[in-house]
C-alpha cells in the first residue's frame, strides 16, 4: 500500500470541515487545519475540475508537519459545493468567471486571518484559476505554485476548432447537460486511473471516498464548462500581463500529460519572468500528488524548497 492510508482516508482530528458563502450566497464547503503551535506560514491548496479536498489529505499532512496552516474549499458546482446544474453527476458553471470571484472573495477573508506568509497551491484548475488570479491581481501571495496546471488541452483536433466546437455544442442545447458520459476526456482510450496516475492505491482513495459520501462525485463537465475552458485558457494565453507578473511561481509538468497540454504549460510559464519550472517524464501522469512514491517524493521536495526560499517563515 502507497503510503499511509490512514492519513489517507480519515479527516485530521484537529481539521474544520465548514461552509463558506460567497457573496452571492453560494455555500461552499471548506477545509481549514491549523498549525499546532505557531504557524510558519498558511497555504490555500485548490484542486482541479471534477476534484475534492478529500484527495490531497496526504499532501496536506505533509505540509501541516512542516508547520504549514492548510486550507482548501471545494469549487462551486463540484464535490461537497453543490451543483450549478439539474444534473446530479455534471460538473456545471454557467461561466468561469464565478470561479474567479469565489477564489477572489475567499482569498480576501481568508488571507485576513491566517498567518502569514500566504500561499496559494492550485492543481489542473485550480492551477489555472491560480495563475488568472495573479494576473487579474485577485490574489497576492507571496508565492504560487501551478501543479499540473491546465494551461490547454490535450486532443486530436487544433484548440481554436476545439473551441469553436463546443461553443456551437453549448448553444444547440441544455449548456447544463454533460458533455459526454464518463472518463476525464472524450473518446479517450486509456483508463481514467492511467490519465491520473500510475499508484493504483492512490487511485483507489477518490473511490473509497465517493462511496463513503455519494455527493463527492461530480462527473463530466457540462458543454458550458468545456466552451469557457477553452475560452478562458486561450485568453490567459494571449495575455500580455504574464510577463508583469512579480510574484514568484513554480510550475510542476507531466509531459506525459494526458489531459492537459504540458507544452502550453512551458511555453505559458516561460513568459512569467518569476517562474521556474520542473519537469517530470513518462513516469508521471496528470496527479503528480497522487502519483508513485518516487514521482510524487520529488514533487514535495520541489515544492518545500521553493517554499523555503520563495516564501520563508
Amino acid at each position: 500500500m502507497a503510503g499511509n492510508l490512514s492519513l489517507r482516508r480519515a479527516y485530521p482530528a484537529d481539521a474544520v470541515i465548514a461552509e463558506w458563502r460567497a457573496p452571492d450566497g453560494w455555500a461552499h464547503r471548506t477545509f481549514d487545519w491549523p498549525a499546532a503551535g505557531g504557524a510558519r506560514g498558511s497555504i490555500l491548496f485548490q484542486a482541479g475540475r471534477g476534484d475534492v479536498f478529500e484527495k490531497y489529505l496526504e499532501a496536506f499532512h505533509h505540509w501541516h508537519d512542516r508547520g504549514w496552516h492548510v486550507s482548501s474549499f471545494d469549487w462551486r458546482g463540484q464535490g461537497g459545493s453543490g451543483r450549478c446544474g439539474p444534473h446530479a453527476h455534471c460538473g456545471h458553471v454557467e461561466r468561469f468567471g464565478l470561479f474567479h470571484g469565489d477564489l477572489r472573495a475567499f482569498w480576501t477573508g481568508w488571507s485576513a486571518r491566517v498567518p502569514a506568509p500566504h500561499v496559494l497551491i492550485g492543481h489542473s484548475m485550480g492551477g489555472f484559476l491560480a495563475l488568472k488570479g495573479l494576473v487579474e491581481e485577485a490574489v497576492d501571495p507571496a508565492a504560487a505554485v501551478l501543479v499540473a496546471p491546465m494551461l490547454g488541452f490535450k486532443g486530436a483536433i487544433p484548440p481554436r476548432l476545439a473551441e469553436r466546437l463546443a461553443r456551437l455544442m453549448r448553444g444547440l442545447g441544455d449548456p447544463a447537460r454533460p458533455a459526454w458520459k464518463g472518463n476525464e476526456r472524450p473518446a479517450a482510450t486509456e483508463t481514467r486511473e492511467s490519465l491520473l496516475t500510475h499508484d493504483p492505491d492512490r487511485y483507489a482513495d477518490e473511490i473509497w471516498w465517493q462511496q463513503a459520501d455519494p455527493r463527492l462525485l461530480t462527473g463530466p463537465p457540462s458543454w458550458a464548462w468545456v466552451a469557457d475552458a477553452f475560452a478562458e485558457t486561450r485568453m490567459l494565453r494571449e495575455d500580455a500581463r504574464l510577463a508583469r507578473l512579480n510574484v514568484p511561481v513554480l510550475g510542476l509538468v507531466a509531459e506525459a500529460d494526458g489531459l492537459v497540454d504540458p507544452k502550453a504549460a512551458k511555453a505559458m510559464l516561460a513568459r512569467v519572468p518569476t517562474a521556474r519550472t520542473v519537469a517530470f517524464g513518462r513516469e508521471a501522469a496528470h496527479e503528480l500528488l497522487r502519483e508513485a512514491d518516487p514521482v510524487r517524493d520529488r514533487a514535495l521536495v520541489a515544492i518545500d524548497d521553493f517554499l523555503e526560499e520563495k516564501a520563508p517563515a
